[in-house]
């Protein structure tokens, strides 16, 4: 970034509070306009992004989400910024993109194992590069929600997989039996700039906004061995903005999808016709670049709809992977997020129903956390092992406790327990006779694993709960009404 500029009057850099009012106003007006005209090209956006109250909001997001910890190609981190002064860095900041100076610096990539020992990778802006990408993304997101299909649910506010999940549920219990379980073959490093560009246009038109969002796509890749490479494609995954950029491209299918509902498939009455025809009725279901598609029809309609879901994603530059993409029965299961849906008879009885376990590799991976954290020779504190044990295992079970889990969570419970126990006897040579006089009651019963005055959480007694189908109401974040209290200072 350079091209500090002194010409411009001073600017008065409101509170974090003040800000977040400022920007949720702005963003429901952004929002209610480009929801009332899907058609309208917004002009005038790029003082939107500039405008102080959005980059002190960009910034508080920047600095309170845990990569701030991690530094891009400069090495400078956001507590460095804060250190050397946060209203000088988004002054400098601020001049750069009104005198049309800034220019993003390349990702720092970094290398993550994905399961089958693959490699993900990521790429790691600079802090000032995830500044602007958030302003970007506070001004962008309201305008393309208008348009984001309710199919959708990944990346998206006020939406979750557990949506997705409830869905998927409510179809397969309707009668849609076959499924194209489908996998986009390195979507984030593939999409097509020019037609992702293409749809940014047919909602932005201000031109200093388009090559903003051009620059970053374009911005390159610092690899681990410190050479440069040109993006020619795809959105690195790790930047702010890259879900957002991602959901706009694939929005492609989802308008396929929505427009195949909407023209033959509306009603119940439509739908009834269609079958009766010998014609299939089908609906998506996305998270991110993980989608699955639920037929009521045959084998052979899932068939021709991935050749036409293939020729839908091909001017975007993506391609199905053909060893992850299958069409399953849904009585032969298939997993989505974590989760095994399958449609299975209920036991003692001839009725059946659709079922939402939990899939083996969660189950797996929490297994290896925990082994990594109890090894035998490991020399952690007690204290920090068992506060990091109880940590993985609320947000493990916060995820999965609308699953048909109850046994599963038993189960893993028990494990967590006999790798604690086995750790400590290992480091103190307990016996057995001395771990029962330490974890018996007086009344001879088992009590919770207590290390250092940190309880073991109980993954057992998570209460199961079922998720509820939301649909279509989920709650919009950025209502007609401007509740809100706008401070006037």
């Amino acid at each position: 970034m350079s091209g500090e500029s002194g010409v411009d009057a001073p600017v008065a850099w409101p509170v974090a509070d003040f800000a977040e009012l400022r920007v949720r106003r702005m963003q429901i007006k952004l929002h209610r306009w480009a929801a009332a005209d899907h058609g309208f090209r917004f002009d005038d956006v790029f003082n939107f992004v500039c405008d102080p109250a959005v980059l002190v909001m960009a910034f508080e997001r920047v600095a309170g989400n845990k990569g701030a910890r991690t530094a891009g190609v400069d090495g400078q981190r956001a507590a460095d910024v804060q250190e050397s002064g946060v209203t000088a860095h988004l002054n400098r900041i601020r001049s750069a993109l009104k005198a049309g100076t800034f220019r993003p610096l390349p990702v720092r990539e970094r290398m993550i194992p994905k399961a089958g020992a693959k490699l993900r990778r990521l790429g790691i802006p600079t802090v000032t590069d995830r500044v602007v990408q958030a302003a970007l993304k506070l001004v962008l997101e309201p305008i393309f929600e208008a348009d984001f299909r309710p199919c959708s649910y990944g990346f998206r506010p006020n939406r979750r997989a557990h949506d997705a999940i409830a869905e998927i549920h409510l179809f397969g219990s309707q009668g849609y039996r076959w499924v194209l379980d489908a996998d986009i073959e390195a979507c984030f490093d593939r999409i097509d700039h020019a037609a992702l560009m293409d749809r940014v246009r047919a909602r932005v038109k201000d031109k200093r906004v388009l090559a903003l969002v051009k620059a970053f796509l374009k911005a390159g890749i610092m690899t681990e061995l410190g050479e440069r490479n040109e993006t020619t494609s795809g959105t690195p995954q790790g930047g702010i903005l890259s879900p957002l950029l991602a959901n706009i491209a694939l929005s492609a299918l989802d308008d396929f999808a929505a427009e195949q509902w909407s023209s033959v498939m509306t009603t119940r009455r439509d739908r009834e016709r269609r079958r009766h025809r010998g014609l299939p009725t089908w609906r998506l279901v996305r998270y991110a670049d993980d989608f699955v598609i639920m037929v009521h029809g045959t084998k052979e309609h899932v068939e021709e709809l991935r050749e036409q879901v293939s020729a839908v994603l091909a001017p975007m530059g993506l391609v199905l992977s053909p060893a992850k993409t299958r069409i399953v029965h849904l009585a032969d299961g298939f997993d989505f997020l974590g989760f095994r849906i399958v449609r299975m008879r209920k036991r003692g009885t001839d009725k059946w129903h659709v079922y939402t376990f939990i899939a083996d590799k969660p189950v797996a991976s929490l297994k290896r956390k925990i082994k990594t954290l109890t090894q035998r020779l490991s020399h952690l504190d007690y204290k920090i092992a068992l506060i990091r044990i109880n940590q993985i295992l609320r947000g493990w079970a916060n995820y999965f406790k609308h699953a048909v889990a109850k046994h599963t969570m038993a189960r893993l419970h028990t494990f967590v327990w006999w790798r604690l126990v086995r750790w400590v006897m290992h480091r103190h040579r307990m016996t057995w006779t001395a771990i029962r006089r330490w974890l018996r009651g007086p009344q001879g019963r088992w009590k919770l694993i207590e290390l250092d005055g940190i309880t073991l959480f109980h993954l057992g007694k998570v209460p199961i709960t079922r998720y509820r189908y939301r649909g279509n109401s989920i709650p919009s974040p950025w209502p007609d009404a401007l509740s809100d209290p706008i401070p006037t200072a």
